[in-house]
């Protein structure tokens, strides 16, 4: 016999096994942290936080967030715990409990998304960024690259999406739908300040499909901004860099400059 509960849950979205497992406990929350469930905070995971605290790692219309219960279990406080040193506590919460395994997990995603390659087959060293043609810093990002790619030691995918200007979409469809994609989008860079690439609504018919699959995983992904970069550090965990990254960022991803 199915539960009221059941019925909901069939009647609604079917959740995932994991998030059903963490709809299933919420009544053990304490109820600070069932107020929060209540506005549309998703609880992913709880650790232990310092001074007594226990801190909490969920999701809100998308975006990662970290909480903190108070010891007297009756107060919770939302944002950004820094200790001493000025070190951003909640956000190496948030990147080892969800931000982390969630981009590890999609890393497949982007292997197989709609992609591309600009630089050598063989580099040792390769990245994803989510490029919009008529996007400056991803621009300037491919312009900061250029020594590393041209070394042969990176070879940038660019998962190319529109959506910034109106036609973004029939840019990326042009560059993504070409007979050679890669000298495409190196001739749109080279033209980039006189407005790019010529539209060619035959690469844009051929590949607009593709281009709004990328669209919906970036949105998936939870990301808001282009350049979104996702890279492997030295031990092989997946890290993002949203926006223009700074020249330490840079070297963090690719190595020391050539």
């Amino acid at each position: 016999m199915s539960t009221p509960l059941a019925q909901r849950l069939i009647k609604g979205t079917v959740l995932s096994s994991a998030l059903f497992a963490m709809a299933a406990q919420a009544q053990d929350y304490p109820p600070a942290i069932q107020s929060l469930e209540q506005q549309g905070v998703t609880v992913l995971e709880s650790f232990e936080a310092p001074g007594g605290m226990t801190g909490y790692v969920g999701e809100m219309q998308g975006r990662s967030l970290a909480f903190y219960l108070t010891p007297d279990g009756d107060h919770v406080i939302v944002g950004t715990l820094l200790d001493d040193k000025g070190t951003n506590l909640s956000a190496a919460s948030i990147e080892e409990l969800v931000t982390g395994p969630k981009f590890a997990e999609a890393w497949p995603r982007l292997e197989s998304s709609n992609w591309v390659r600009d630089g050598a087959e063989d580099a040792e060293t390769v990245i994803y960024t989510f490029t919009d043609p008529n996007c400056p810093y991803c621009h300037r990002f491919r312009q900061q690259a250029a020594a590393w790619i041209d070394a042969g030691k990176v070879q940038l995918r660019h998962i190319m999406v529109g959506i910034l200007r109106e036609d973004s979409l029939t840019k990326a469809a042009t560059i993504l739908g070409s007979d050679n994609p890669e000298a495409a989008l190196h001739e749109h860079q080279g033209n980039y300040e006189q407005g790019g690439i010529e539209v060619d609504r035959k690469n844009v018919s051929a590949a607009h499909m593709d281009v709004k699959a990328n669209n919906r995983l970036m949105q998936q992904l939870g990301l808001q901004a282009t350049p979104s970069t996702l890279y492997k550090d030295g031990e092989g965990n997946v890290k993002m860099v949203q926006g223009l990254p700074n020249p330490q960022a840079l070297e963090r991803m690719m190595g020391p400059k050539p």
